[in-house]
């Protein structure tokens, strides 16, 4: 059964021995296998298969389109993007996406309806107002999206570079939601990151939202990074709460340059230390509850009356790469740079360099270069974690029934490895499954890395730290 409403309502118990104990690196668990796992082994066939597979479920579609370009480099981006002023490189990038949406709209069971359509990048908001009618046009082409605003429709966009009239205009195109980063409102924070808007500007985008009859407006804020303090943090927390969206990503700052050039301009000597951040975490999840948000999981926060909220009650809340979704019984269909697809059992990953996308695609051939076919083995796995990361417990019955295996037998390991977690009250295992208490629910990256088979194989992987 789900969990009742009043343990989703409890609020977090903060141990920092605990916590600093178990805060270790792994994965954030938006797919599984991860990302790291898949590989150019994945062949046309194995594309072919997962397409057949798909068209024979008929499970509605989920869109997701890749539009890399930003004006701006902020610091801390660990994102695939191209950082350019010249408008005029998006228009041969968006002719490709189209030629990859006609293509794969010769593949798919296209009378299927798109539940989800998510435009992420980069910075979408990169191209102009005409571009977007055009791709939502293309789109609209050779995909059946919904004409009564009953989709999930999102577009991740900065606050402090796009203007109420182009809000306007993609909410005419179809689009009712959005994620803005705002990441933090001090004015030295912001400097050391180069991402810059203000209070007043979100403050008068989000009365423009409101006003436009957007159905769930979502910030995210980032923790640690460079001259953030736990009072400074607390401000710009306030100002958030004031604003009242729907929703709120709180993220860790993983400091990376070796992976991402752009964070070698962050000064190592203003990152807030470790203990620093927990500091401003523990306040922050401390405020936010008392302002009445839900803590849903990770680093994700919602109004009790959100959709993610409500789907986590009903034992419905899925994740995936765009982090918790309320349509876990989609197949998602994924178009540009460096995009993945997950439908019929595989996960496909297009190239990540512009250059070679667009080769591709002129070449007729799949844009993909990575992919990854999930054995049942996997799949099993990637339910366990679903259900762990999602709803924070797991009933064996529920395995047994659609793996058709004794989960207590089959995961013995597994259940040994989560006794030091018993011990320290994190969670409890019983004969009907595994429930993750309040004082377990931060650390649930790490519970789900106990049945993760690969990490144990894959030791050289960097990851951020579960907190």
């Amino acid at each position: 059964m789900p969990p009742s409403i009043s343990h989703v309502n409890l609020p977090l118990i903060w141990n920092p021995d605990v916590i600093s104990h178990y805060d270790l690196a792994g994965p954030r668990y938006t797919s599984y296998p991860t990302a790291p796992q898949f590989n150019d082994t994945f062949s046309t066939t194995d594309l072919a298969a997962a397409v057949d597979r798909s068209n024979a479920s008929q499970r509605p579609l989920s869109l997701y389109v890749h539009i890399p370009f930003c004006d701006t480099l902020c610091f801390y981006c660990g994102c695939n993007k191209v950082v350019t002023h010249n408008k005029s490189r998006a228009e041969p990038y968006l002719q490709r996406v189209e030629k990859e949406m006609a293509m794969q709209a010769q593949w798919f069971d296209t009378e299927r309806r798109v539940k989800q359509l998510h435009w992420g990048g980069g910075t979408p908001t990169f191209i102009s107002d005409e571009e977007m009618t055009w791709l939502m046009a293309a789109t609209r082409r050779y995909f059946k999206l919904a004409d009564d605003d009953s989709g999930e429709y999102a577009i991740e966009i900065h606050p402090g570079r796009v203007s109420a009239n182009t809000m306007d205009h993609l909410r005419k195109l179809g689009f009712n939601r959005v994620s803005m980063g705002v990441q933090d409102f001090d004015v030295r924070v912001q400097k050391a990151v180069n991402r810059y808007n203000t209070v007043e500007d979100v403050s008068a985008l989000v009365d423009a939202l409101r006003a436009q009859q957007y159905h769930s407006i979502s910030m995210d804020l980032i923790y640690g990074l460079p001259l953030q303090t736990e009072q400074s943090f607390s401000t710009t927390l306030n100002k958030v709460i004031d604003l009242s969206p729907d929703r709120l990503s709180l993220f860790n700052y993983a400091h990376l340059p070796h992976l991402f050039k752009s964070q070698a301009l962050i000064r190592e000597a203003e990152l807030p230390s470790p203990q620093q951040k927990l500091d401003i975490l523990q306040m922050s999840i401390e405020r936010l509850q008392n302002a009445g948000y839900v803590y849903v999981g990770m680093d994700h926060f919602a109004k009790p009356d959100d959709s993610l909220v409500r789907a986590q009650r009903a034992g419905a809340l899925q994740r995936n790469f765009q982090g918790y979704s309320t349509h876990g019984e989609c197949d998602l269909l994924a178009f540009g740079v460096s995009s993945i697809s997950a439908f019929g059992g595989v996960y496909v990953q297009n190239a990540k360099l512009v250059e070679l996308y667009q080769q591709l695609i002129d070449a007729g051939k799949p844009a993909s270069v990575r992919g990854f076919v999930l054995s049942d083995e996997d799949h099993l796995r990637q339910f366990v974690i679903n259900q762990l990361i999602c709803h924070f417990h797991l009933e064996f019955a529920d395995v047994q029934q659609r793996f058709h295996i004794n989960p207590v037998n089959h995961f013995a390991d597994e259940l040994a490895e989560l006794s030091p977690m018993v011990e320290d009250g994190l969670l409890s295992i019983s004969s009907e499954g595994i429930q993750v208490h309040n004082s377990g629910r931060l650390l649930i990256r790490r519970v789900c890395m106990v049945f993760d088979e690969y990490l144990k194989k894959n030791t050289e992987i960097r990851y951020s730290r579960v907190i």
